[in-house]
């Protein structure tokens, strides 16, 4: 069986951002040379996930809006969590929403549905952040 590793890194310019990593995600397959086996994708983060849905804007301003209802931002101090830092709102969000995904690999493709793609999710960004990319196969 073979093994293939890659770390991703992300810096976003906002706050919170989905970013659809498909396309990378894809990269790494077609590097790997594996044709049979599982993907794991997870943020080495807690403040971060990975998810698989549609990319579609709309869909993507209603999670925004629904994670922003059950886990508010501020105020800052209605968070235990809160004091050294203000990110517990992040935390929750990224519970919500899973830390990685797997995906079955065949004959060289990611076993995705029609409309499915692998998206980052930052909840706590402006800073230096990395996801793992393992694959395992043959």
């Amino acid at each position: 069986m073979k093994s293939y590793r890659k770390v991703l890194a992300f810096n976003t310019k906002t706050r919170r951002a989905f970013i659809n990593i498909t396309p990378q995600i894809q990269e790494c397959l077609r590097e790997s040379g594996i044709k049979e086996g599982l993907l794991l994708c997870n943020p080495m983060h807690i403040t971060a996930s990975v998810f698989i849905n549609d990319d579609e804007p709309g869909l993507h301003r209603d999670f925004e809006a629904l994670l922003e209802k059950l886990a508010p931002e501020k105020p800052y101090d209605q968070y235990y969590h809160n004091g050294y830092e203000d990110n517990a709102d992040a935390h929750l969000k990224r519970t919500i929403m899973g830390r990685e995904v797997v995906v079955a690999i065949t004959e060289g493709k990611l076993d995705l549905g029609t409309w499915e793609q692998i998206f980052y999710g930052e909840f706590d960004g402006k800073r230096d952040k990395r996801v793992l990319v393992k694959i395992i196969g043959e």
